[in-house]
């Protein structure tokens, strides 16, 4: 394409974007106008209410950023041209300006080749800079031109630097993402992904594609993301709302499960007991122990009359709810109720009249049925259930040790003053699923999975029963004490055991420099994944030795002071007992800094304890000291191989101790 012709194009496109922002600001002020006024429109209070929740969310959806481009991508099929984008924009008449990304014809966009042009004789991609149209590429597939990941464009966008939370993807979905991306909403898949292969994005895109198929079904059932820590949601909190979607719910395991708060700390011990499976079982056998065969009738005073139910019925009313399978409370309404419809039988018969909805009422609560309820089958809370747990732990399932690392040193007085773990909130979470069935999720997208203990999975599965579920992680990065050596193991656990695995090996993100480096723990770790290839050849590497242990500080804040004459985000990554002796050495040095909750904070330098940055990304990534990382825990050298993989650009390994033998 001549110079003249570039220019024309690149003209044409531009004001293509100005007028689909222009629209897109028409559409948001209808929206708003029908909010303002849906009080007047509506028919009702309760109509008015759900129009203006409605509007007020299409108003949220229908935000624009101009920093952020409108559209990433152009189709040309059969004559017509397509702009594929973010969101759905219309003009005033209704015809498509831009289309959602998730749309049917949009899949063309990612995946359309040479090979298979789905109709496509053109795909353009658009260059960007801050919201500014800058650039375009073609790719004439219907001539056999193709560029793949040597696009230009795709390559600035997937190495563009990173400062503050993370970015979606759609410009840059590749094929093998696209597919999972867009699988059927009843499919549950896990994900396992190497450092950089994006499954984190897959995973958050995925539940964009499925809201946008299925909005009403999951408006009413709802959509959670589950991370691994606060720090991790805050960065990947802004993905969804740029799609549209804000109305995604959020949260940590100890989020799902925090019942009562958290006033005590476990021993490593009793957390590693806590968090078994067997732990569901105990449970179980101490709740459902505590159901008595009645041995007595009851007798029921009514007026002028009498009313006996034998022992033999009562027994059966109890046995038979107790096969139904019911959850504990459920069962012991269904008791009730039962033995209030035989006293209702009996009064039918003797009087001729159906009985009232108060007499019903009045007999559900009558001292002698509460009291045969209460000996039959006892009221039980989920935090008197464990403490009662804590207080004895039953035999039979737990071995004496076990049993003796669980057992509470000073039971409490009540179980109002009972102080509980982060891990004992999990056994009441477990209690709470026994008694009453959770409400389920539509569907759920669990990251850094490998890290789940048998109760947290369970957790979440109670959350999901009746939804699909979306598994992201790596178990080469599994740090905790219970981490998964296999999926099949955590999937069972989370109540999908026939999900799909799916690897994802291509990195895009850490340069190849970095993973070559990382890949050598690779065989110390203990877990059979694939290792992890980078199509990125542009990163940098440092191993910076020190040879006075007393130098090794001030060596950090030099690799900090040259990552900082790069442009993106820079992180000091350390264990956990030398942060704050850090942060300390970049205050003195007037070097701006701040923590991974610091949200606000606009610090270029985040110093990051080790254990919590699983997820994370940084364009440079200055490790402090990696022999102390992997002493500080049982599974340090995972702690080591996530350490290394945050860097998106630049890594330095600045240290005064050997390295760790895989790396040495």
């Amino acid at each position: 394409m001549r110079a003249f012709d570039l220019d024309t194009e690149l003209t044409a496109e531009r004001h293509h974007l100005t007028e689909s922002r222009a629209a897109l600001a028409r559409m948001r002020g209808r929206a708003e106008a029908l909010f303002s006024t849906g009080d007047r429109v509506a028919g009702d209070a309760y109509t008015a209410e759900q129009l203006g929740r409605h509007m007020a969310r299409r108003v949220k959806e229908l935000a624009d950023d101009p920093t952020t481009p409108l559209f990433f991508g152009r189709l040309d099929i059969e004559e017509a041209a397509y702009h594929v984008g973010r969101r759905h924009v219309t003009d005033d008449a209704g015809e498509p300006m831009v289309l959602d990304w998730r749309a049917p014809l949009s899949r063309s966009f990612y995946r359309a080749s040479v090979r298979d042009p789905q109709g496509v004789s053109t795909r353009r991609r658009f260059g960007f800079v801050r919201g500014e149209l800058t650039s375009f590429e073609d790719e004439h597939l219907d001539r056999g031109e193709e560029l793949g990941t040597s696009s230009r464009i795709l390559t600035a966008e997937i190495e563009r630097p990173r400062v503050g939370p993370m970015r979606d993807i759609v410009a840059t979905i590749q094929p093998e993402q696209d597919e999972l991306v867009r699988a059927d909403f009843g499919d549950s898949i896990c994900v396992q992904g190497a450092p950089g292969t994006g499954k984190t994005a897959v995973g958050l895109h995925r539940a964009a594609y499925l809201l946008y198929l299925h909005r009403e079904r999951l408006r009413r059932s709802g959509v959670l993301i589950v991370g691994p820590n606060t720090a991790f949601l805050s960065y990947i909190s802004a993905v969804l709302p740029a799609l549209g979607e804000v109305e995604v719910q959020q949260a940590t395991v100890d989020e799902l499960a925090g019942r009562v708060p958290v006033r005590a700390t476990d021993t490593p011990d009793a957390a590693l007991v806590k968090h078994d499976v067997r732990m569901a079982e105990v449970l179980r056998k101490a709740l459902w122990r505590k159901l008595t065969k009645p041995t007595e009738p009851i007798m029921v005073s009514d007026g002028s009359y009498r009313w006996r139910i034998d022992a033999e019925p009562l027994r059966r009313i109890v046995d038979e709810a107790r096969r139904e399978g019911l959850p504990y409370a459920v069962g012991r309404e269904r008791v009730r109720a039962r033995v209030v419809g035989l006293l209702q039988r009996q009064s039918e018969y003797r009087t001729g009249n159906s009985p009232s909805e108060p007499w019903l009422r009045k007999m559900s609560k009558v001292a002698p049925v509460t009291e045969f309820l209460d000996a039959a089958w006892p009221a039980v809370t989920p935090e008197s259930l464990v403490a009662e747990v804590l207080t004895d732990p039953p035999e039979g399932v737990l071995s004496d040790d076990e049993r003796s690392a669980i057992r509470w040193a000073k039971p409490p007085r009540t179980v109002k003053a009972a102080k509980f773990s982060a891990a004992d909130l999990l056994l009441i979470d477990e209690a709470a699923g026994l008694l009453e069935r959770a409400a389920s999720f539509g569907h759920v997208v669990i990251d850094e999975a490998q890290d789940l203990s048998p109760m947290q999975a369970r957790a979440i599965a109670r959350r999901s029963e009746h939804g699909s579920i979306t598994v992201l992680g790596d178990l080469a990065q599994g740090t905790a004490p219970w981490a998964a050596a296999q999926w099949r193991d955590t999937l069972g656990h989370l109540g999908k055991p026939e999900a799909a695995v799916v690897p994802l090996t291509i990195g895009f993100r850490v340069p190849a420099s970095v993973l070559t480096l990382a890949n050598r723990l690779l065989p110390a770790l203990g877990v059979d994944v694939p290792e992890a290839v980078s199509l990125r050849r542009d990163g940098e590497l440092a191993v910076v030795p020190v040879a006075e242990p007393s130098d090794l500080d001030a060596a950090t804040l030099a690799e900090v002071t040259a990552a900082l004459a790069h442009e993106g985000s820079v992180a000091l990554i350390a264990a956990d007992e030398a942060v704050k002796r850090l942060r300390g050495h970049l205050d003195a040095a007037g070097i701006e800094n701040a923590t991974p909750d610091d949200v606000e904070s606009e610090a270029r330098v985040t110093v990051v304890p080790a254990t919590v940055v699983k997820g994370l990304e940084y364009d440079h990534v200055v490790v402090h000291e990696p022999a102390d990382i992997v002493a500080a825990e049982a599974k340090g050298l995972n702690r080591l191989y996530v350490v290394l993989t945050r860097a998106v650009s630049r890594l330095s390994v600045v240290h005064a101790k050997p390295l760790p033998g895989p790396l040495g």
